[in-house]
């Protein structure tokens, strides 16, 4: 597999840790044994599952937060339980999706500039599960649909909007959901089983397309994804304990397109998928390498590129979509590598001579802006993502907040939202005009509160900035 010469722009590849000063140093990772990434990254911020006691946190630094982070840091801490995934929403890049051992999923609005205080209360609190919630996966066209996964065993499509669940996928499963992954339009799913069987499912339809018994015979956890050409890419380990790679396409599971055997390492292989460059990076977790492959439509079909190593094993991986990447540098991915007490970004890039801008490397990639909405989506309509050009680099700039912040429901309705929060979901029936007055004037309250404790705090930075100001005087 190693052996073959072939011609690829991308075969000289290469990873680089960045200087220490770079990285986000003293965080305390998450410690729960679940095999998610720990880590979620859009071009502002990068997020973090960290130890909590008394309940489950993640850290939100905007990027630019490199060095020691305090102790005293703000969290997004509103869960009882240790959260176990989290995801940034892919049209706007201040909302936050997490799932927890305490058997919800809460979706977060972060502040333009990062956290001044902890936040505590989600917009809305997703309440369906009836155990651990273990994946959440926004939706990659439709603004405000988001997908969780629980210990259930069930998958459940809510619309954010409206806090309401309106698919719930509970009977195709007979064993754990190890993960779910959208197609490149969102109009297909496909899942991985603790049952060993790799599932393509319609979730409007609510049935199974395609599936495939024993992908992987190993007991260990495997992964599946979809490809942006609609075959599905797995890892997961031989009878041998042997880890392994295979290509399917889903109107013939019955034989792989290629399977591939890697190493005896017990670490979950992570895939990690570029549909720009057809490129698949696996960050096995304990591992301290990540492998990256090109996916062609020439045998073998997976060609093994390269391998990025270092010394420190990672503790989970966090991944910059592409509009978040340095063009200039040449640079094709940029991962967020969680050690134990620290997150060091590696910059993967492609050597090229010229200082010009490289469109061979660069296609239109998938922007920020959604293709429907949610009722258009859960009515049968499919859109592939919105296009842009990474020409003069992605900057997400002021006006590109304001548009998404007049379409975005979660934004421009907080009143319906935060009433889904403050009522509980499930309650919205009760809409009796005093449990409507009570509820206004509970929010009016909070916010009048929440806007003293920043003032308090901003009257404290700006006397602690005037004492180093008079020091720095004198």
């Amino acid at each position: 597999m190693r052996r073959v010469v072939r011609q690829s722009k991308f075969r000289h590849v290469f990873g680089q840790a960045v200087k220490n000063d770079q990285c986000y140093d003293d965080i305390r990772v998450s410690r729960v044994t679940w095999d998610s990434s720990f880590c979620a990254v859009n071009p502002r911020f990068v997020a973090i599952i960290i130890e909590a006691s008394g309940g489950g946190a993640f850290l939100v630094l905007p990027l630019h937060k490199t060095g020691r982070i305090d102790k005293s840091y703000p969290t997004v801490c509103g869960h009882t339980g240790p959260v176990l995934d989290i995801d940034w929403c892919p049209h706007n890049d201040q909302v936050i999706a997490s799932g927890s051992e305490d058997c919800t999923v809460m979706v977060w609005q972060i502040p333009e500039n990062g956290l001044t205080l902890s936040l505590t209360e989600p917009v809305v609190i997703l309440e369906g599960h009836s155990k651990r919630v273990g994946i959440v996966a926004w939706h990659p066209t439709a603004r405000n649909v988001l997908l969780s996964a629980g210990c259930d065993n069930a998958i459940i499509i809510w619309n954010v909007g409206t806090g309401e669940a309106l698919i719930n996928l509970d009977d195709m499963h007979s064993d754990m959901i190890y993960n779910v992954s959208w197609n490149r339009n969102g109009s297909l799913i496909c899942t991985a089983s603790k049952d060993k069987k790799v599932r393509v499912i319609d979730p409007r339809k609510q049935e199974i397309v395609a599936e495939k018994e024993k992908a992987h015979e190993g007991a260990r956890p495997m992964r599946a994804i979809f490809l942006a050409d609609g075959n599905v890419f797995t890892t997961g380990f031989s009878r041998m304990s042997e880890r392994q790679l295979a290509l399917w396409n889903p109107k013939n599971m019955e034989e792989p397109i290629a399977l591939h055997e890697m190493d005896t390492s017990n670490g979950v292989l992570l895939p990690f998928y570029d549909p720009d460059t057809s490129i698949i990076y696996l960050c096995g977790k304990g591992d301290s390498s990540i492998r990256y492959f090109e996916i062609t439509d020439e045998s073998p079909y997976v060609h093994y590129l390269n391998t990025f190593s270092s010394k420190e094993p990672q503790r989970g991986m966090g991944y910059m979509p592409k509009r978040g990447l340095d063009v200039n540098k040449c640079e094709i991915a940029r991962f967020f590598k969680l050690h134990e007490r620290k997150c060091e970004p590696i910059i993967m890039t492609v050597p090229r001579k010229s200082d010009l801008f490289q469109d061979d490397l660069y296609p239109d990639t998938a922007g920020p802006e959604a293709a429907m909405e949610a009722e258009e989506w859960f009515e049968g309509k499919n859109a592939d993502p919105i296009l842009i050009s990474l020409k003069h680099g992605y900057i997400p700039g002021k006006n590109r907040d304001l548009k998404v912040v007049k379409k975005n429901i979660l934004d421009s309705k907080p009143t319906a939202n935060k009433k889904c929060d403050l009522i509980n979901v499930s309650k919205k029936t009760a809409d009796t005009s005093s449990v409507q007055n009570e509820a206004k004037l509970d929010e009016i309250l909070k916010e009048i509160k929440s806007i003293k404790d920043t003032i308090c705090n901003q009257d404290e930075r700006i006397s602690k900035l005037e004492e180093q100001m008079a020091k720095i005087a004198a």
